[in-house]
């Protein structure tokens, strides 16, 4: 097979790879469904595949042994789980669950890190991912520790709409409240504050958001800068 004519797959983060490694990981990769709640990393537990999503969301939730739980990332079809694979190492301490369904490119984490080993530049674009990634985890530190649920949520909201590709959020104001950190009549309150200055609609397990740049306005700049290092950093290559 000519590397070169290798289709990208919807995956940003693959579809940056040039032909010759890309094709390292074609033969290799499998498309899998995500199913909603399912599992792809467990704290702790040896990470047996990393999964690129072409589409749906994952949560990296962050745990402790009394089960207190808040979500540290956000992974979508312009990323991928397993970056302690791709750091050499075979386990992560956090949970990796998938909070919308739909699918992925999935490779064995053993036949990555041969691809890594023989490959500089997909190593390096990885790491380039793992920095960025690490950037999105800084900022959702500092809009855990330093925004009002207001700015949070509408930061919350721009990501998941960014990954979805869609102004329709299907999502249960308990689980919301999970990934905030917050309980779950704060969540309601603070969505129904945003239902009433037009920024978005909401139903029972249904947000739709109506004022993308109202949100925006509202994170307060807590919304942003990952996203602008990302675009800066994952570049398209000359094949």
């Amino acid at each position: 097979m000519n590397a070169i004519a290798i289709a990208a797959p919807d995956n940003r983060l693959l579809g940056v790879l040039s032909g010759s490694d890309r094709a390292l990981l074609e033969p290799h990769w499998e498309d899998v469904a995500l199913e909603a709640r399912q599992v792809l990393e467990a704290p702790h537990a040896i990470i047996s595949h990393v999964y690129f999503p072409t589409s749906g969301l994952a949560s990296v939730v962050g745990t402790t042994r009394r089960d207190k739980r808040i979500e540290v990332g956000m992974i979508g079809y312009e990323g991928m789980s397993g970056l302690a694979v791709v750091l050499g190492h075979n386990r992560s301490s956090n949970e990796t669950v998938i909070q919308a369904e739909g699918r992925a490119l999935r490779i064995s984490s053993q036949m990555l890190r041969r691809a890594l080993r023989s490959s500089p530049t997909l190593m390096v674009t990885f790491l380039r991912y793992v920095h960025v990634f690490m950037m999105q985890q800084s900022q959702t530190a500092l809009a855990n520790g330093r925004g009002r649920l207001n700015e949070r949520l509408a930061r919350w909201l721009l990501m998941w709409q960014d990954r979805l590709r869609t102004p329709h959020i299907t999502v249960t104001h308990d689980f919301l409240a999970l990934l905030l950190g917050v309980g779950r009549q704060a969540v309601t309150v603070a969505l129904h504050e945003l239902e009433g200055q037009g920024q978005l609609r909401g139903s029972r397990n249904l947000i739709r958001i109506l004022d993308r740049k109202g949100l925006m306005v509202l994170a307060d700049g807590f919304y942003g800068v990952a996203e602008a290092e990302y675009d800066l950093t994952i570049r398209k290559r000359r094949k």
